[in-house]
């Protein structure tokens, strides 16, 4: 289950994409945790924008976008709100529909290889036939991942691709790749 063969993404994990931390405003509440920049919002904001161009292109009728919750809130509707300004091949504006979805396999620190997921069997009949694009900030391993799209294959949707914002290169990683990626991480806890 991995992504387009031509899906691209750009490859931070090379010291020179490493920052003094000095050089930015860091949040207070991640001063004294933060040693250095990977990569810095306005990047990030272009590397979104081109994302939805990508989306754009690939989409021309409705399309479900659903937000992995906690942590791709942000991602999310920065996303959207780039995808809003776009125009499809067919010049139109993308319809879509939003969701929000809950996804947890872990148990304390191990896979349980079940993925548990918040919305109702009723909310996941609903997307039989339909276009879904699911919206993660990292994938790590990619084991929770696997497990979603296996668990949504069962309703029937007309297609599920991926987008997430990061991935992160480590040797636990299952060999996922999402259809759409912003940027390859080093393996280290990041944040942002």
């Amino acid at each position: 289950m991995a992504g387009n063969e031509s899906t691209q993404w750009i490859d931070v994990t090379t010291d020179k994409f490493s920052h003094d931390s000095e050089l930015f405003v860091i949040p207070d509440h991640y001063k004294g945790d933060v040693d250095n920049v990977i990569i810095p919002h306005g990047l990030i904001m272009d590397r979104i924008n081109k994302l939805a161009q990508l989306i754009t292109q690939d989409f021309n009728e409705r399309l479900i976008l659903c937000c992995v919750l906690k942590g791709g809130h942000q991602f999310f509707s920065d996303l959207v709100n780039a995808i809003k300004k776009r125009t499809t091949l067919k010049g139109n504006t993308l319809p879509m529909g939003l969701e929000f979805i809950r996804v947890k396999s872990y148990h304390n620190d191990q896979s349980s290889g079940e993925v548990k997921i918040s919305m109702t069997e009723s909310e996941l009949r609903s997307l039989e036939g339909k276009d879904i694009l699911i919206v993660e900030d990292i994938i790590d391993t990619g084991l929770t991942m696997v497990n979603l799209l296996k668990h949504l294959e069962k309703y029937n949707p007309r297609s599920v691709k991926v987008a997430s914002l990061l991935i992160k290169k480590t040797p636990r990683s299952n060999g996922y790749i999402p259809d759409y990626v912003g940027f390859a991480v080093p393996d280290l806890f990041v944040v942002g």
